[in-house]
């Protein structure tokens, strides 16, 4: 194959106006034999522009992707020729040590995908090559066997123990990684330094979800224990600390005692904690326990030390600390080691990281927006040193006895200190709540909540400070959880929350104060009547918060207030829409975090959604309503690469516009949402089905009078039933056939035969699971139901056409019959028992077909009728019974 000509295409794809003329070029010759050695060979040549050369790794990442692996159920899908699959699997380590970190990274991907599918069974010497590039006297070979080790642990992480083939390779690989790590260990270079993260990295993961017998081995367990102490231990070199704070955090110096304190934090917490574990680690935790705790204890310690004497030590690390700590805190053994620190570590770390800090202040100041979405990131908080600090806090209070007083002690004092920061009150305020229900639960404190907030936390609502404004509205929700048996104490409560929330100056103040009133009404009921008077400016405010601020937690808000206080808000309800969905829009076409904004969101879809439930039967509101819920409908539908995110929630809005009437509008979204099913909405036509139901029965009328809408429904459940969907997809589509024949009965003669086709196909073909052969038999019932003359004309007329011998009649009778029992449920087993009856009623000259099976009727219909006693019984009480006792 031409490099050149190859490299020049791929250098196209980067640019326009030659990008798609260029992918269309490579999804021509890709599948040509060498075309995935090539694309190896562009990416470690040197003297081609670092662009292509990523293009050409990436190319062969996802070229692996699709086409690695071989699957018996696509035996004609292409994947890499035999020839190229041999020498990528000679070739790609050697190429991976020769490239630069940007270009690594993508063919480490290639390496794992290869590895998952071929390995043992297709390349079951890769592993003696792995020991024998760790085993060579050339250093520069290690980082091969060790990258390659990494990638097959990588590929197997999460395949059950025994299953995976993981564990036979450590046996034989672990000891050359050890011998190697022995050597480099010492080297503080930036590059050994990466290496050996990589190999702590990959030790995490074979220790993350079980501990062998041979890892547990004592011998061999020490030994990496010792490696691990000596790399937490091991100096930082001290130009490392002329970096930026955010910059050292990325450097492996710290990344590796990151993962070193992850790994000593894992093992501890899954195998190590006597008491905690699981039944076969016993043995092993105590041995843990009592050889290891002190040693571990001590350097983390050094580390807090560090910390609390102003050296920078970056967060992941001091999160690991904390967690580390936490686990020791359950623990007796451990507990005596740390009881004589835990005091300083309390007042000198845990309080530190509680308060407000000045990058919180800058960022508060510059970007409320954005300090506001970092403080509500749920994803923040689950590598936050601030959430595990507060953790530690927690355990200690509740778990050890004398803590909780002491810690009081300390925050009533910084709060009522004359010299302390605003700051340092607010992480006094922070560490107050977040123990709040610890405290308020003893009888020493629980008489006491009353006169700490009037003494401590009402009068900070004054402070010039906004961040101790929001820690003091933030502490409302945490006391909530608390039982305050004082009206007056709940009153004021509730009044310095709504009035922070419409007279505070801050949005962060505004966003906590929205949440204290939600917890607020959630704790006690007395609130509801409070708020009464002030509820639609307080509605009106947290609209414009969430406008601002995109927070999915306010939106949430509102839809508790709008489910309480519908009635009060009835008329400005329309105007609380229409807010609502111009922030949606706003979020819609927004360039936010992809997960943030898809939470935000959702958010405001369910908000609509509680909207329109609660008007549900007011039929003026609906009518203002649904040009507003409809606009925001067609503006997910008309943004697919975004708005697909959105769509079982907005079909969810479809729904509820049409539950009580089908307006010409909604019938017009109809067409819409079958543009959306032709495109890429197939997937959603589970989520379609509720609507499409209202469609086929709220508007029966209107879709008998229109052909084109009957052809939508039928030509979406053809659809369904003629590809390759899901069986839970097919049942709908047959479910929606048979309630458009039950429902429009006697008025769309000329759809039968289409309907009953399509469902007699579908029945012919390999069916899995009983519901669907009982759903598309009971698509025929209804039409026998509907008209059973109509119907075996049809059945008659389609057996001319297949020109088949045997009766389809017939089969489908027996085979009906023969699966009475799978009919379950009170409405299927009526419907059976209906077609029945008409079969019955029948006039002498019936088909053949009925004649042959009309002796299993009866007995049919009695399985049928037992059936429905038992449906009858478990949904109400036994009707049959009463009926016995009335008679």
């Amino acid at each position: 194959m031409d490099l050149d000509k190859l490299a020049n295409l791929l250098n196209a794809t980067l640019y326009q106006p030659h990008r798609s003329e260029a992918e269309e070029q490579l999804q021509r010759i890709h599948k040509i034999a060498g075309f995935g050695p090539a694309l190896l060979q562009i990416a470690v040549s040197s003297d081609i522009e670092m662009s292509t050369r990523q293009a050409s790794a990436i190319y062969l990442k996802n070229l692996m992707f699709q086409s690695w692996a071989t699957r018996e159920d696509e035996p004609n899908k292409f994947t890499v020729h035999e020839q190229d699959r041999s020498i990528l699997k000679d070739t790609i380590l050697d190429v991976i040590i020769q490239v630069p970190e940007l270009l690594r990274a993508q063919l480490f991907v290639c390496l794992v995908t290869m590895l998952k599918h071929d390995y043992p069974g297709r390349w079951p010497n890769v592993l003696e090559k792995f020991d024998a590039y760790l085993k060579s006297d050339n250093s520069s070979y290690w980082m091969a066997g060790i990258i390659g080790f990494s990638a097959l642990v990588k590929a197997f992480e999460y395949q059950k123990v025994e299953k995976s083939p993981v564990h036979g390779a450590v046996k034989v690989i672990l000891p050359s990684i050890y011998n190697v790590m022995l050597l480099i260990i010492g080297n503080s270079t930036a590059e050994s330094v990466e290496l050996q993260k990589i190999v702590i990295k990959t030790y995490y993961k074979i220790v993350q979800f079980t501990l062998t017998p041979d890892l547990m081995d004592r011998n061999t367990f020490t030994k990496w224990m010792e490696l691990l102490s000596v790399i937490v231990c091991n100096p930082v070199p001290e130009e490392v600390s002329r970096f930026e704070h955010s910059d050292i955090d990325q450097l492996p110096w710290w990344k590796i005692k990151k993962w070193a304190l992850h790994v000593m934090y894992r093992i501890f917490e899954r195998y190590g904690s006597p008491g905690s574990v699981a039944q076969e680690y016993q043995q092993f935790s105590i041995f843990y326990v009592k050889t290891f705790s002190a040693g571990f204890i001590e350097i983390i310690l050094r580390i807090l030390d560090q910390y609390r004497n102003n050296v920078y030590i970056p967060p992941r690390v001091v999160q690991m600390c904390m967690h580390y700590l936490n686990q020791c805190v359950t623990i007796g053994h451990t507990w005596k080691m740390i009881k004589p620190h835990i005091a300083a570590i309390i007042q000198d770390v845990i309080f530190p990281l509680m308060c407000h800090s000045e990058c919180d202040q800058e960022l508060w100041e510059t970007d409320p927006q954005e300090y506001i979405a970092q403080k509500f990131d749920v994803f923040e908080d689950l590598v936050s040193p601030v959430m595990a600090g507060q953790t530690m806090l927690h355990s200690a209070c509740k778990k050890r006895k004398d803590i909780l007083p002491k810690t009081v002690q300390f925050i009533i004092g910084v709060i009522t200190s004359n010299d302390a920061t605003s700051s340092q009150k607010d992480g006094a305020l922070y560490m107050l709540g977040s123990i709040a229900d610890i405290i308020f639960r003893k009888d020493m404190y629980k008489d006491q909540v009353g006169s700490m907030l009037y003494q401590h936390v009402f009068p900070v609502f004054q402070s010039p400070h906004g961040h101790l404004r929001a820690r003091a509205t933030w502490f409302i929700q945490h006391i909530c959880e608390i039982q305050i048996n004082n009206d007056k104490v709940w009153e004021d409560l509730t009044t310095l929350s709504y009035n922070a929330l419409l007279n505070d100056k801050d949005l962060p103040v505004k966003v906590q104060a929205g949440l204290a009133i939600q917890a607020l009404l959630l704790a006690e009921h007395k609130v509801e009547k409070i708020l009464l008077p002030k509820i639609k400016d307080i509605t009106l405010e947290l609209l414009k918060v969430v406008q601002e601020t995109e927070n999915d937690d306010i939106t949430c808000v509102v839809q508790k207030i709008i489910g309480i206080y519908f009635d009060t808000l009835a008329p400005i309800m329309v105007d609380i829409c229409q807010n609502l969905a111009k922030t949606f829009i706003q979020v819609l076409h927004s360039n936010g975090a992809n997960d943030r904004r898809e939470i935000a969101g959702m958010s405001i879809l369910s908000c609509l959604e509680t909207i329109l439930s609660v008007n549900d039967e007011q039929e003026q509101t609906m009518a203002a309503l649904e040009p507003i819920v409809t606009d925001v409908i067609i503006h997910v539908f008309n943004k697919p690469e975004v708005g697909i995110e959105y769509y079982e929630e907005v079909l969810n809005l479809v729904c509820d516009l049409t539950n009580q009437r089908v307006s010409p509008n909604m019938w017009k979204l109809l067409q819409v949402i079958y543009s959306v099913f032709q495109h890429n909405g197939i997937d959603y036509f589970v989520d379609m089905m509720p609507c499409l139901h209202n469609y086929v029965t709220v508007g029966m009328k209107t879709l008998i009078e229109n052909q084109n809408y009957m052809l939508i429904i039928f030509n979406m459940c053809k659809t369904v039933l003629s590809s390759q969907c899901t069986e839970d997809a097919e049942c709908h589509a047959a479910k929606l056939l048979e309630v458009l024949i039950l429902q429009c009965k006697g008025r769309i003669d000329n759809c039968i035969p289409s309907i009953v086709e399509i469902v007699l196909q579908r029945l012919v073909r390999e069916i899995k699971s009983s519901e669907l052969r009982a759903m598309c038999l009971q698509v025929i019932v209804a039409a026998i139901y509907y008209n059973p003359t109509l119907l075996f004309e049809t059945l008659d007329k389609l057996q001319m056409s297949m020109s088949t011998n045997e009766s389809i009649s017939a089969h489908f009778i027996r085979q009906w019959l023969q699966d009475t029992d799978c009919f379950f449920g009170i409405h299927d087993r009526k419907l059976c028992v209906m077609g029945l009856l008409t079969l019955m009623a029948l006039p002498p000259n019936r088909p053949i077909a009925v004649n042959e099976h009309a002796n299993q009727f009866v007995p049919s219909m009695l399985m049928l009728f037992d059936g429905l006693k038992r449906a009858y019984i478990s949904k109400y009480k036994d009707p049959f019974s009463e009926l016995v006792i009335k008679s």
